[in-house]
């Protein structure tokens, strides 16, 4: 929106090379809005805006910038751009780039790096892919215990301004391992004559390289930091992790959840650029595996066809009944994944499930009602039918509540994603195993009067 506003001054510098004019504009701005303001202008506008800004304010902007958008920037920049943005991106939103680039495209980009730059590049992403590895930065702040407060400040001042964040600084002992970390404040508010031996508390949370990002994100919500320290089997301190990396994280994990609830495949990459086959065979399995579950549910019925033929009122109820266990079963399977992603593995609230039996009243009440109220004639045996689906809702959502709530579990156990539990699939096993509840329920209740 920014951008469209100012879509008209943009273009009268560019049109007349006011280029100078065109870098006053943007080099007090926060790199976010220079970025937003760059999206919504045509391409050949956002190469040249990116071809005046400072170097290092055009590496802050980029990196703002989704990972498509940044792609395409760079197929349109010359050469030299695109050496200076590369060189002076921070390694791990580097990392986020080169990884999502096919690997012949990356190798390219990463010879246009300083060897020093190559190095950090290589060895980030020869971590495993989806390991805290390929997320960490090089770029912290590190003091040994016996320095002094002073000595650390001057050296944050003379190092720290490539650091990725300054709230930290890591304490390591001769061979580099991690043995505290020290928030600045501590510094800031101690004598400068003080030793960092007297400020670190011994108490400390790090990363592995090779532990999962999901992981991660784990540890940071449990201790609530900006930032936390990764170091590899040894316990060298390699690198950090950033708050910022995690809520990218969480977003990708969340997305990937919520499409996996939906009944398919997680597309891994955003909708708008995933290619049309791979959507459609992304759909495509649980859907025909839906398909052929929602077939049992006729092969069901079809085992009941006498008792349908015999007591035609029954079959005005299947989609009271079908709906009320799907619906359940929807329910309690996304409440647990969910519960699940974020840690909070609690049976507490699903033995809750009792209330839900208020359905079973609610279909007993609705046929006496229709029955007193002459809207619909049930005939001479209405309350055994009244209880017979009173009956059978109490049962199937149960059923389908303990379906849904225990199925991500049992395939956490098997070492399985519980997301793949998806709401479509319980509702399509809920449906099958429905309908046999409720023609049990009518055959024990009904037996020697409708059947």
């Amino acid at each position: 929106m920014v951008g469209k506003l100012l879509a008209p001054e943009i273009k009268t510098l560019i049109d007349a090379r006011d280029f100078n004019g065109l870098r006053d504009l943007f080099k007090e701005w926060p790199p976010a809005d220079v970025a937003e303001v760059i999206l919504d202008l045509p391409e050949d506008e956002q190469v040249i805006i990116f071809r005046v800004l400072p170097a290092t304010l055009a590496a802050d902007v980029f990196e703002y910038i989704g990972i498509e958008e940044q792609q395409n920037l760079l197929r349109a920049m010359a050469h030299e751009q695109v050496v200076g943005i590369l060189n002076e991106m921070s390694p791990d939103d580097r990392t986020a780039l080169l990884e999502e680039l096919p690997s012949e495209a990356a190798r390219q980009l990463i010879k246009l790096l300083t060897p020093e730059e190559r190095q950090i590049a290589q060895s980030l992403l020869g971590y495993p892919e989806g390991s805290v590895g390929r997320l960490m930065t090089p770029d912290f702040i590190a003091a040994h215990e016996d320095w002094t407060v002073q000595h650390v400040l001057d050296y944050v001042r003379e190092f720290g301004h490539d650091s990725e964040t300054l709230n930290v600084v890591y304490v390591v002992d001769d061979h580099n391992k991690l043995i505290d970390d020290v928030r600045m404040r501590e510094f800031l508010l101690r004598p400068l004559t003080a030793k960092v031996s007297e400020i670190r508390d011994q108490n400390f949370a790090a990363l592995k390289v090779n532990d999962s990002q999901e992981a991660a994100l784990n540890l940071f919500r449990k201790y609530d930091r900006v930032a936390l320290p990764v170091v590899d089997s040894n316990g060298v301190l390699v690198g950090i992790v950033t708050s910022d990396d995690m809520l990218d994280v969480a977003e990708e994990e969340a997305t990937e959840d919520i499409q996996k609830i939906g009944g398919m495949e997680a597309l891994d990459e955003p909708y708008t650029t995933i290619p049309f086959l791979r959507m459609v065979k992304k759909r495509a399995t649980w859907l025909i595996i839906l398909f052929l579950g929602e077939m049992l549910t006729a092969t069901a019925m079809q085992g009941y066809n006498s008792e349908i033929e015999r007591a035609a009122i029954l079959a005005m109820f299947l989609p009271l009944i079908i709906s009320s266990g799907g619906n359940s079963g929807s329910q309690a399977t996304t409440l647990v994944i969910r519960a699940m992603a974020l840690g909070e593995l609690t049976l507490r609230d699903w033995f809750r499930v009792v209330r839900k039996e208020i359905l079973g009243t609610i279909g007993v009440f609705r046929i006496s009602l229709w029955q007193y109220l002459h809207i619909f004639d049930y005939g001479k045996y209405h309350w055994l039918v009244a209880v017979t689906v009173g009956a059978a809702l109490v049962g199937v959502v149960l059923w389908g509540t303990i379906s849904g709530a225990m199925l991500p579990f049992l395939l956490r156990r098997l070492g399985l994603d519980p997301a793949t539990s998806s709401a479509p699939f319980v509702a399509t096993l809920v449906d099958v195993t429905g309908l046999v509840i409720y023609f049990n329920v009518a055959l024990f209740i009904l037996r020697g009067t409708l059947l």
